[in-house]
């Protein structure tokens, strides 16, 4: 009384069928390695983006301004550090040279409206001079970047 595994006349022992003409190419597509490489390229992306924003380090004054709406367009940054130096985005410009490369990025862009950073400890009179420039270069719609948690002035403290 033995039990036994029959097999059909026509495999000969083999698994599956195989056709005259020899072995099909496959055509179907293995997406688990592309799943995985796109996975990772998102990881590193997403780690590396806020890298990427970082400006000249300044010691911005703090007020009880709230931030402004963010826009499609990059925002111009112009920062003026501690020691009175002047960057465009992350590029340090001398001050005879920043009305002309104004004028040419005025020319390049849509938008009018420009972000000046400036060191808290920068005299006011550096600040208006630096404004100047920037209307004079043909940007009109400044915004003054500062940090949030200052004193509002409302007399509800900070």
């Amino acid at each position: 009384m033995g039990a036994g595994v029959q097999q059909g006349a026509s495999s000969g022992g083999r698994r599956g069928r195989r056709r005259k003409g020899g072995s099909k190419p496959m055509s179907e597509i293995n997406i688990t390695p592309f799943v995985d490489v796109m996975l990772v390229l998102l990881i590193i992306f997403m780690v590396a983006a806020p890298l990427l924003t970082v400006g000249v380090p300044v010691e911005l004054p703090k007020t009880a301004a709230s931030a402004l709406p963010t826009e499609q367009e990059e925002p111009l940054t112009i920062t003026i550090e501690a020691d009175g130096q002047l960057s465009i985005q992350n590029t340090e410009i001398e001050d005879e040279a920043l009305i002309g490369r104004l004028r040419a990025i005025a020319a390049e862009r849509s938008n009018d409206k420009v972000f000046l950073r400036a060191d808290g400890s920068i005299p006011y009179e550096r600040v208006v001079q630096v404004m100047g420039a920037l209307n004079k270069g043909g940007f009109s719609n400044i915004g003054l970047v500062t940090d949030t948690g200052g004193p509002s002035l409302d007399g509800q403290g900070g």
